[in-house]
């Protein structure tokens, strides 16, 4: 009998989460393909770079695949050269914060381990990308063609979309639109002043890295309210219980959520950990909410709940915390009022929540204002293609891509698709809390089962594997 075939489109966290589930899971013989450009699975966006700046936003030891014993990436870490050569990694309270490229090669080890564990399930990876899908046929960049029976998409972030005002200077020498570009921060002067538009965690990457190439010249950071991510927790602090809610209104749970932080100070409990609780509960607490109410959130409290929620790691937020002390780094709640080119440098005038205006001269003018989810579709050949086709169609938050209930794709008409599913934060409009680990490895998990479910493979009894 033939090996059904799965192809996983996007060898980032969530692809590679998804391959190695389905081969721990699957009792029968399976073939799947992931198909990457990238050299090696498991970094995508997020976990490819090898900036030394970049570190993951908690500690290791909350760092792993669905399914794993507790601690299996920190184990591993500690193992490696890299965990005794970077002491900054190192915090007081014995926790580490790796840098972010050794979580994706903890994971393409993860890929490889798995396709020698479980020999009659074969993992490969083409080094491609793909372009189209018609009937059971997947089309390649390289000219090849792959037969599928399920086609799962755990396509990665779309690349930034530059502000309208910006677009008229998208080839100015001193606008960055993409700061993680091979060498651009490099090329910046220690004495350049330099404006970032956007203050959430790419914001605080760019300003640690900069760190790095000793950068001390003026710093502005400035974006509609201006908000810093905030600062991940050190130490041992109690699980928090949070107490039972059941009004399906943003405003409502936003008052709940206040009164839990303050009925958590009063026991001397940090806010982080009734957020902690909160982020366990997301997924719940997103779908009990009607669509007018998601929209409310998106729309008033979505930033706040991201600062919140996707905070950084304790060594970035010192290198924040240091340079604002020292006056060299100011973050604004200001909008772009106006850009004008001045040869080599731009200017910019800000207009501040104050009613205040202020005009600067810019050497580098960085933009960190996230990707580009509204023209998801539109991002990349396959989405268009699948796109004109009518087998995918946007949510209607502007997250990603609409999925029913068991992250099958739905059709421009609403239909779900049972032999393309969505895997990771493009699914997040339904989930809700689809960012950050570990939900989106345990959303991995559950494709993976799904997965099986629609090809009628039974599921094996394993045990996780061991990290010894």
């Amino acid at each position: 009998m033939a090996k059904a075939r799965v192809i996983i489109v996007g060898g980032g966290f969530s692809g590679t989460a998804l391959a190695i589930h389905l081969a721990r899971t699957s009792a029968e013989a399976l073939l799947i393909t992931v198909v990457e450009p990238r050299e090696l699975l498991g970094g995508g966006v997020a976990y490819s770079t090898q900036e030394p700046a970049h570190r993951i936003n908690v500690p290791a030891s909350r760092m792993q695949l669905s399914g794993e014993e507790q601690g299996a990436f920190d184990h591993w870490y500690r193992q490696q050269p890299e965990c005794s050569l970077d002491s900054a990694a190192h915090c007081a309270d014995g926790s580490v914060y790796p840098q972010r490229g050794m979580f994706g090669r903890y994971l393409a080890e993860q890929f490889a381990l798995a396709a020698i564990r479980y020999p009659h399930v074969t993992l490969r990876h083409l080094q491609t990308t793909a372009v189209a899908w018609e009937g059971q046929q997947l089309l390649l960049s390289n000219g090849e063609t792959l037969q599928g029976d399920i086609l799962a998409l755990a396509i990665s972030h779309p690349p930034p979309s530059l502000p309208r005002a910006l677009q008229p200077f998208a080839q100015h020498p001193a606008l960055i639109a993409n700061p993680w570009q091979r060498g651009v921060l490099d090329a910046i002067t220690p004495d350049a002043s330099i404006a970032i538009m956007g203050t959430g965690l790419s914001m605080a990457d760019v300003v640690a890295s900069l760190a790095t190439r000793h950068h001390r010249g003026p710093l502005t950071a400035f974006s509609r309210r201006g908000q810093l991510s905030r600062a991940n927790l050190t130490g041992e602090w109690p699980e928090w219980t949070l107490a039972p809610q059941n009004v399906p209104e943003a405003r409502l749970w936003l008052h709940h959520i206040r009164v839990e932080v303050a009925r958590a100070a009063e026991q001397q409990l940090p806010w982080q950990r009734v957020l902690d609780e909160v982020r366990v509960q997301g997924q719940a607490i997103w779908q009990s909410l009607p669509l007018r109410e998601q929209q409310k959130f998106v729309r008033h409290l979505r930033s706040w709940w991201d600062v919140h929620r996707y905070r950084i790691a304790p060594q970035v937020a010192a290198v924040i915390s240091e340079r604002q002390l020292q006056g060299s780094l100011h973050v604004l709640a200001a909008r772009l009022q106006s850009i004008t080119a001045r040869g080599n440098q731009l200017e910019v005038t800000l207009h501040t929540r104050q009613g205040k205006t202020q005009t600067q001269r810019l050497d580098q003018l960085i933009v960190t204002t996230g990707p580009g989810h509204d023209a998801l579709t539109q991002s990349q050949p396959l989405l268009q293609s699948l796109s004109e086709q009518g087998l995918i169609r946007a949510d209607q938050l502007g997250f990603g891509l609409d999925v029913d209930e068991h992250s099958h794709a739905l059709t421009q008409q609403g239909l779900p698709n049972s032999r393309l599913l969505v895997v990771g934060p493009a699914a997040r409009a339904r989930f809700g809390e689809l960012m950050g680990l570990p939900q989106v490895a345990d959303h991995a998990a559950a494709v993976a089962q799904q997965i099986l479910n629609e090809l009628d493979i039974a599921h094996a009894e394993r045990c996780p594997p061991s990290i010894s």
